[in-house]
Order: structure tokens, then sequence, then C-alpha cells
């Protein structure tokens, strides 16, 4: 069975047929999957979810790009919802340095403040990271995060940053890319971290797979990555699914 660790279900891209998406993806193994909330709609959709079904969980923060937003009424609602049995995790926060709508120094005030709330809840953080690793990385180190560890979600980094978040309590996680031909950095961060430190998503609606690329991303298809790193490691594709879920419900404590 299948853990897809970062979904976003919640997106209005799954308004029309989200019944027909969640059957597809449990005809395809899901067994669970993560909906991540990121900025006051998404979130509230989120918890919706999370009481409508019972294999789906919450992970509930703000994204850097939308750093600029977030007041502190919305980080004492997250540390609010945090609280819920069901939310499992922080995130995803961090820092995108592509789009220039939030401010650097915003962002990584931001980033910090969640990384607090994260060690007071007790919760695991998820990791957004564009073209801002050596920020992340340091930011993570100033503010011990590794008492909670996380995710590197949609790792995109060389093996050596993957190596230096580990030894921090992250877990890799590998999504739709690391099926793209021309992907050499997640196929080497396939084949050289242990299955131990790996899980699986699909971030969906974004980052399709192949050969679903520039179409719609569903929780379905992280049945593509599993057998991708399958294929690059040569063990069996039940040896990834079964691994990458145990790992998932270690790091989100759920039985």
């Amino acid at each position: 069975m299948l853990f897809d660790t970062h979904t976003h279900i919640n997106a209005e891209q799954f308004n029309e047929d989200l019944e027909e998406v969640i059957s597809r993806a449990m005809d395809n193994g899901l067994e669970k999957m993560v909906v991540v909330g990121f900025d006051r709609p998404t979130i509230k959709r989120a918890m919706e979810l999370i009481e409508q079904y019972d294999f789906i969980y919450a992970s509930v923060g703000w994204h850097p790009v939308d750093a600029i937003d977030m007041t502190d009424e919305d980080l004492e609602w997250i540390e609010s919802l945090a609280k819920h049995p069901k939310v499992v995790a922080i995130g995803e926060m961090g820092l995108d340095y592509y789009w220039d709508k939030s401010p650097k120094d915003i962002q990584k005030d931001v980033f910090r403040r969640q990384i607090h709330l994260a060690k007071k809840v007790k919760l695991p953080i998820i990791i957004h990271n564009r073209e801002a690793t050596a920020d992340i990385v340091n930011i993570l180190k100033e503010e011990e995060a590794s008492e909670v560890g996380g995710i590197m979600h949609c790792f995109g980094g060389s093996v050596e940053t993957a190596k230096e978040c580990i030894d921090m309590n992250f877990y890799i996680s590998l999504g739709g890319t690391v099926t793209f031909k021309n992907a050499r950095k997640p196929k080497e961060a396939a084949a050289e971290i242990p299955l131990d430190k790996l899980l699986i998503e699909t971030d969906c609606p974004y980052l399709a797979p192949t050969p679903y690329r520039g179409k719609r991303n569903e929780p379905s298809y992280v049945k593509l990555v599993a057998e991708e790193i399958a294929a690059i490691k040569g063990i069996s594709y039940e040896e990834v699914a079964a691994k990458t879920t145990e790992n998932a419900k270690k790091l989100f404590g759920i039985k």
C-alpha cells in the first residue's frame, strides 16, 4: 500500500471530480495521504477533508510565497488546529526565492516562527525550498529543527544536501520529477539515499510524473513515483511501497 505524503487535493483543480480522483487513488493502492494547507482557504479545506475521509490527514502551515500575508492571528489559528488528532505536521513552510511576492527577510521570519511553533506543538515540519537551499539548511540548524524533524518536500537538491538534512532528522521526499528523463539530481537521490530515509509524494495537482507530465497530477500517480524509485534502486516496487509507507507512518505518528 502507498502513502502520498504531499497532496493539494484541497486545490480548486479538484472541485469538480474529487470523488473520482480519490477512487482512482484507492484503486491504485493508495492507503493514506496528507493534504497540505498553506494559506487561509487551503487550510480550511484541508480541515474539512480530514473530517470527511478516514484515510486523509492534514498538514497546516504558511507558504513562503505568501509570507507577507501571514498575521499573528493566522499563526495562532494554526497552533489551535495543531491540536486536532489528524493534523500530523506543520507546513509547508520554508523559503522561495523564485517568486518575489514576499521579501526574503519576511520569509525567513515567518519560517523561523513556524519552526518555533512546530517545536511547541511537537509536530514535524514540511519544507518548501525553491532556489534557497543554503539559507534553509542554515535556518534549520540555527533553530535546531532536528528536535521535530520532518520532510524535505519534492526534493531536487544534491545528495550531499540530502545527507545533511537526514543528519538533522529529515526524510527526503521524491515526487513526479524523479520520473523525468533529465532529472539528474532526483534520480541520484533515489539511488543514493537509503530507503529508510525516503518518502514519496505527488504534490498534486502540480508536477505530474511521466507519462502525464504537463497535465493535472493526482494521488493515484504516486504509484509511478514508487515504481521509478524501485527501478533506480534495483529492488521491488512492493519493497518501496511498504517501506515508504512505514516511514511516513513513523514520522507522522500514525498507527
